[in-house]
Formats: structure tokens, C-alpha cells, sequence
């Protein structure tokens, strides 16, 4: 008989809780050592767990039998998470409120293949339901869902833009934030899980199976898939925040100061402590998973400092060799957002060799440089791989925006952010964005300002498509999409982060398309040894002209000794040109004429 085992170390007894419709039957589970064990429910049940001892939070104990409580390994849910008051009141039954975990049959493993993503390509950052919420090709039921990504539109789009990767944000199950249903919103991001490896009844109705077939049909048109996943917290949030997994099962394994209080390096709430063996099993446990039962590629790390703290970072954390030695996962692609907001919190460059790392200083770089405030020297590091970020092997994800912050349409459009829509009186989000609106705050009719906007725009990502290292797209970036100034629509499920497919800019995005064409056809994980650069009346770039803020621009173009001879152009004083130049004699994209195609 197949065991079902929890850990809750210091609970007096744990109770297996079955249910058929609303009728729960309990059954008393045994200790074994740390863990707490029962015979395995039949597939298909739906159960739960209770765990019985001491509540006494300030003791960092939240035993409660009246809560109802999700295993840490559930796979699969028969609910979203929902949040209620009742939730973190002590004595209050929260059965009719918590989801139960559906017990797996048994789930095949997939064929080990290498990942379908190489570097230097482009991965496509994708708010799954924004992606596709009004998308008209797409059948209305299906919209929303992970499986709408392998809809024939979707994946031709992809095709279009010569994806490398799509990095879908977090698809595990998560809850709302307790102040976002007094102000009638609701999480859009996903960004507040509960448990790691149990996907999100909403967007992933079909569990694994619809998980698993989506991976299919991207692969079998060459796209790989990376999952964004959150370690670093949990949606138990603070001391005033729901019961509901392992807060009620084994709080050690939230990080705690030596007075008790919980460590907060997350700005959530709480932060899961890798210092602790069990926790660190568990998020292999929750890598293998996806990598074994749906087949993806690789995952992006949320707030990846957290998983090498104890309490400190060190670059030679626990973690990382253990995924370096496990066969499942020792060759997938590894992202790191590589910053938390604890004490050292900012670690760009110093994750392991065969891992990725979000390069900020790219984001932030390039925007101040077409906005005219950096020297070209500062552009030429980025462009050609940050190499005294990360030495000659270029690890850089480089990218123009993220889900967080200004969308790029946006950065050419406000200069200061407009979040009053999520209810925090416009405090929230990033309050330097390295913006501008080119004379306009928002919308406008004024055809120079939009002229200078969309050239802009061209400008800024011919840069990215021409920039050594990986580089990422978030979704609708391509086609001007716009979040009204937000910069962070985190709570808004609406039309502010649903993609207008309709109203995009068809020109940009084929421009975007052109650009993407270019870049497949050439190897730009790193950026070649050999070439020169120059001024762009042809002259030497001394020091004065690298760090001169007047400079303008630079020519770069590889040596004789180069595979493929192509060069580029950057020019801020005349962005509508395009900053690409590619000097193939076979009259490629802009050959001799300094301008991308439209």
C-alpha cells in the first residue's frame, strides 16, 4: 500500500481528512520520526489535513485543528485558493473555504530530451491570462487557460517572432493579498503561492495533463517552455495572514530572527528558509515534478536571492549543488531574478556559471540612454554583454521591460507612474523608472510627439534584438501594448493587463518581426572578439568621447576574421533611423542604409 506522508515535527497528532462532496471523514495519520504518515488515498479523492498542538504564534506555533490544511506536495487542487478573515482566526472551521488536494494516479514520466532553448535566443515573457483573455481567434471557453498558448493564432505569433522560449508567469496555485478584496480587485501576477507544485485551477482546469499536452504543441514547433516559480514566499503572508499549509503543518520552515518574528527579505510577508533541509527537498521535489510529468525546460527564479540565504547569501549556497547533481534537472535552463529586499539583497553576477541572470542594468541603462542622461560607453558595455557584470561568459538576460514596471510603450509615455487604480494612493511600484514622455504625459493626438514615440520605441528595441546575451520580450511589448501608466498591475485582472489584440500597432510588430529574423540568423550569446568601433563621422572613440554625455552614438562593425560580417549603428540623435545597420553585402535588413525595415 502507497503511503501518504506529511512533515509536522512538532504537532501532537495530524489528521488525514477525506471528502465526498461536503461529508469529511477523518483518519488519525501515525508519526514516523518528523513526518506523519496514512495509507494513500485512491486516486481522484479529495482530502486534506489537520494538524493538532499548540497555537501560540508569537512562539511561531499556529497548530489549530479547525483549519483545514493543503499538503505541500499537492499536484492538484479541486478549487482556487479564496481569501476570507476566517482563515487566520484561531477555532474557526475553514473547510468550506480551503481547497482540497486531488490524490494523482500515477504520472508518466517524459522522455528526457535537452531543452528545446539555446542561448543567445529570445524568450517571451507571458501573463497567461493577459496573453489571451481577448484574443478573437481563441474559442471564449478556452481563454485564460494554459492551454489557449498551443491555440494554432497564439502558437503562430510565437513562430512570428522567432521565440525561443515562452517563461509563463506563475501558473501554481496562489491567493489574493488580504487588503485586495476589500477594494474589489484581485491578483492578476500569481506572485503569492501557497503551494509549489499544484497548478492554478483557473488558469490550468486540465491539472498536469493540460500542463503537459501545451508543452507538446510548443515543442513540436520548436519553443520551449520556463515556468516563473516563487520560493522565496508564501501567501501565508505575516503573523495576521491565513493557515493554510505549511504555516499549520511546520512554520520552521519560514526563516525567523533569533527573537522569533518572521524574517521578511520578500517585502510579502515572510521568507522561506533554505537553510532548512526539508525546504530545500521540497523545491526539488517541485522542479523534478515539472521537469519529469510536463516536460519544461527551465524556470526563471522570483526573488532567487532567497534560495542561497542562511540567513546571509552565499554564492555557494546548498541549492545549487543540489540541482547541479540531479539528473532531472542538472541541464535545464536556470533564470535567476538575482536581488531580494533583505540586508545584501542585490546579487547580480554572482549566481552560478550555468545560470542566467535578469540584468537591470541593461533595463535601466538603455532606457536612460535613448532618454538622453548616459554616455555611449555605458550603452557599448550593455550591447555587447556586461562583461564586468559577468566576465566573457554572457549570462545576461537582457531586456527593455518586465511584468513589473512600465510596459516600453509606457516608458516612452509617462513620466511618472499612475497606480491610483490599486488602491494604495499611487505609493506603490517603482518610483524612478528611467521614463519619459516626450512632452505628453499619456495618451496624446499630437502627431510629432507619437512620431518620436514610435521611433523611440524602434530605437530601443533594435538595441535589445542587437545586444549580445540572451533577451527577453514581455508580451505585447512588441505591438505598443499599454497599461495606462501603471507600473504595477499586479492587482488589476482587466483590461489594463489584458492584451488588446485588435488595437495593436501591426507596423511595429512586423518591424519587431524583422528584427527577430535578423537575430535568429546569427549567434549573439556572446558578442565577437573580433571588430572595431568608431565615432559616427568615422573617427577614434577616446575616453572623452566614450563618457561624454554629448556623444551621440557609435558605429560598430566586426573584423575580417568574423563568420558573418555584420555590424551595427546607434545614433540618439536620430532614432527614427533605427539604431540597427547591418552591413552584409547580401542586402540584408537595412544593408548599407542604416535603417531597420518596417
Amino acid at each position: 500500500m502507497t503511503l501518504l506522508s506529511v512533515r509536522a515535527p512538532r504537532a501532537e497528532a495530524v489528521t488525514l481528512c477525506l471528502f465526498e462532496g461536503d461529508t469529511e471523514t477523518r483518519v488519525p495519520m501515525a508519526r514516523e520520526g518528523e513526518d506523519w504518515t496514512a495509507d494513500a488515498p485512491a486516486p481522484g479523492t479529495r482530502y486534506g489535513l489537520r494538524a493538532h498542538g499548540t497555537w501560540a504564534p508569537e512562539h511561531g506555533l499556529w497548530f489549530d485543528p479547525a483549519k483545514l490544511l493543503v499538503d505541500p506536495r499537492a499536484v492538484e487542487l479541486d478549487r482556487p485558493f479564496a481569501y476570507s478573515p476566517a482563515l487566520s482566526a484561531y477555532g474557526v472551521d475553514t473547510a468550506a473555504l480551503v481547497p482540497r488536494a486531488v490524490m494523482p494516479g500515477a504520472l508518466p514520466d517524459m522522455p528526457r530530451a535537452p531543452p528545446r532553448f539555446r542561448r543567445g535566443g529570445l524568450i517571451y515573457e507571458v501573463n497567461v491570462r493577459g496573453l489571451t483573455m481577448l484574443h478573437a481567434q481563441i474559442p471564449e471557453a478556452r481563454r485564460g487557460t494554459v492551454a489557449a498558448l498551443a491555440h494554432p493564432a497564439v502558437l503562430a505569433h510565437l513562430e512570428k517572432l522567432h521565440v525561443s522560449a515562452v517563461e509563463l508567469m506563475p501558473i501554481t496555485a496562489w491567493i489574493d493579498e488580504r487588503h485586495l478584496p476589500p477594494l474589489g480587485l484581485r491578483n492578476a501576477w500569481g506572485y503569492n503561492p501557497v503551494v509549489p507544485m499544484a497548478l492554478d485551477p483557473r488558469l490550468c482546469p486540465g491539472g498536469v495533463a493540460e500542463l503537459r499536452e501545451t508543452v507538446a504543441a510548443l515543442h513540436a514547433r520548436g519553443i520551449g517552455v520556463i515556468l516563473d516559480l516563487v520560493f522565496n514566499h508564501t501567501g501565508e503572508s505575516d503573523v495576521l495572514g491565513p493557515v493554510l499549509s505549511l504555516r499549520g503543518l511546520d512554520n520552521a520552515a519560514y526563516a525567523h530572527a533569533p527573537d522569533g518574528t518572521l524574517i521578511n527579505d520578500t517585502g510579502c510577508g515572510n521568507t522561506l528558509d533554505f537553510a532548512n533541509p526539508a525546504v530545500r527537498a521540497l523545491v526539488l521535489d517541485s522542479l523534478r515534478h515539472f521537469v519529469r510529468h510536463c516536460g519544461v525546460d527551465g524556470f526563471r527564479f522570483d526573488l532567487a536571492t532567497i534560495m542561497a540565504r542562511g540567513p546571509g547569501f552565499a554564492a555557494d549556497a546548498p541549492i545549487f549543488a543540489e540541482i547541479a547533481a540531479d539528473p532531472w534537472l542538472a541541464d535545464r535552463v536556470l533564470i535567476a531574478e538575482p536581488w531580494d529586499i533583505g540586508p545584501g539583497g542585490y546579487q547580480l553576477g554572482r549566481f552560478p556559471a550555468n545560470w542566467l541572470e535578469w540584468n537591470d542594468r541593461y533595463r535601466d541603462d538603455v532606457r536612460r540612454f535613448w532618454r538622453g542622461d548616459a554616455a555611449i560607453g555605458v550603452l557599448a558595455q550593455r550591447i555587447a554583454g556586461s562583461s564586468a557584470i559577468f566576465g566573457m561568459d554572457c549570462r545576461s538576460v537582457n531586456f527593455l521591460a518586465a511584468h513589473d514596471g512600465f510596459t516600453l510603450a509606457d516608458t516612452l509615455a509617462y513620466r511618472e507612474r499612475h497606480n491610483h487604480a490599486n488602491g494604495e494612493d499611487n505609493r506603490d511600484g517603482h518610483g524612478e523608472n528611467f521614463s519619459w514622455n516626450n512632452g505628453v504625459e499619456g495618451p496624446t493626438a499630437d502627431p510629432a510627439v507619437l512620431a518620436r514615440r514610435t521611433a523611440l520605441a524602434r530605437a530601443m528595441l533594435g538595441t535589445l534584438f542587437v545586444s549580445a546575451g540572451t533577451i527577453q520580450l514581455t508580451a505585447g511589448d512588441e505591438f505598443g501594448r499599454s497599461q495606462r501608466g501603471n507600473n504595477n498591475a499586479y492587482a488589476q485582472d482587466n483590461a489594463v493587463t489584458w492584451i488588446d489584440w485588435e488595437r495593436r500597432d501591426r507596423a511595429l510588430e512586423d518591424h519587431v518581426a524583422a528584427l527577430a529574423a535578423w537575430r535568429a540568423a546569427r549567434d549573439l550569446s556572446q558578442f565577437p572578439e573580433d571588430g572595431t568601433w568608431t565615432a559616427l563621422d568615422g573617427g577614434a572613440l577616446d575616453a572623452a568621447r566614450w563618457e561624454g554625455p554629448a556623444t551621440p552614438g557609435f558605429v560598430w562593425q566586426a573584423g575580417k576574421e568574423a563568420a558573418r560580417p555584420t555590424g551595427l549603428r546607434i545614433d540618439r540623435a536620430a532614432p527614427e533611423a533605427g539604431p540597427l545597420e547591418d552591413v552584409l553585402e547580401d542586402g540584408g535588413p537595412g544593408s548599407g542604409s542604416g535603417e531597420v525595415p518596417a
